[in-house]
C-alpha cells in the first residue's frame, strides 16, 4: 500500500513564485520595463532566460542568488507537512512537478533539509555557465494545447506512472497538491479514487469549480487547503485506513 504525493512548488511548497522572488537580487529590486514587457503568454521560460541574463549583466553572482532564494518563506504548515512525509516514506512516494527550475528548487530544499523527502523533481533544467550566468531550458516538448510550451504536467505524471508500472509499482491513491492554472491539466487526468488538493483562493481551485459549473466536473475528489497542516491531517487519515 503506497500513496503518490504530487506537489507543485511555487505558491504551494513555498509561499512565493521563485521566478519573481529572484528579482530581489536585481538593481533597485526591479526589472527594467522593457524586460518586464517582453513576456509572451506560454513562453515564461524564455522570458526567465532574459531575466537571468540581465542579472548576470548586472553582476549578480551565484552566492547572492542562493542567499536570496533560500530566504523565500515556506507556505503555512508546509514545514510540518514535509517533516511528516519524511518520517513516513514507507507509505509515500513524493514528487515535484514545477515550472520553476532545478537550481532554485535544489537550493531551497537542501537549505531546509527537505531534499530527501522527494523521490524526483521534474522542472526546467537550469545551470550556471563558466562566466557565472544562470541559464534555463524548457523541461520538454509536448503537444498539449492547454499547457505552456515548456511543460505539460499531465504528460510528466503519465510518464512517471508508466515508468513505475514497468518497475511493477502502482499506487493506492494519487494526491495532487497545487495552486496554479497549469495544475488543472494533470488534475483532469486523475481517477475516481484519487484526490486533488487545490490551494484555497488560487487559480486551480477556481478552475476546478468552473468545470463543475460547466457540468464537466473532474473525476477525482477535491479537498481545498490553506495550510500544510490540513494536508497532513488528510494523510494521517489515509494511514489509519
Amino acid at each position: 500500500m503506497k500513496f503518490l504525493l504530487v506537489f507543485d512548488f511555487d505558491h504551494t511548497i513555498i509561499d512565493e513564485n521563485s521566478d519573481t522572488w529572484i528579482v530581489k537580487c536585481a538593481p533597485e529590486k526591479k526589472l527594467p520595463n522593457e524586460l518586464r514587457n517582453s513576456y509572451r503568454p506560454g513562453h515564461w521560460t524564455d522570458y526567465m532566460g532574459r531575466v537571468f541574463a540581465y542579472l548576470g549583466d548586472s553582476g549578480v553572482g551565484e552566492d547572492v542568488m542562493r542567499r536570496t532564494m533560500t530566504a523565500a518563506p515556506f507556505t503555512a504548515g508546509m514545514v510540518d507537512l514535509l517533516g511528516f512525509i519524511g518520517k513516513n516514506k514507507d507509505f509515500f512516494d513524493c514528487i515535484i512537478i514545477s515550472d520553476s527550475n532545478t537550481v532554485f528548487i535544489d537550493w531551497i530544499l537542501k537549505a531546509a533539509d527537505f531534499h530527501k523527502v522527494f523521490d524526483e523533481v521534474f522542472t526546467n533544467p537550469a545551470a550556471f555557465t563558466s562566466t557565472g550566468y544562470l541559464t534555463v531550458q524548457n523541461f520538454h516538448t509536448h503537444h498539449c494545447a492547454k499547457c505552456p510550451r515548456n511543460l505539460c504536467k499531465r504528460k510528466v505524471l503519465e510518464e512517471f506512472l508508466d515508468k513505475k508500472l514497468e518497475q511493477g509499482a502502482s499506487y493506492t491513491q494519487i494526491v495532487y497538491i497545487g495552486d496554479g492554472g497549469n495544475d488543472l491539466c494533470p488534475v483532469t487526468f486523475l481517477k475516481k479514487g484519487d484526490i486533488a488538493m487545490p490551494r484555497q483562493g488560487y487559480t486551480l481551485e477556481k478552475k476546478i469549480s468552473q468545470l463543475s459549473q460547466d457540468l464537466s466536473p473532474v473525476e477525482c475528489s477535491v479537498l481545498v487547503w490553506s495550510s500544510g497542516v490540513e494536508i497532513m491531517s488528510y494523510l494521517k487519515l489515509l494511514l489509519k485506513e
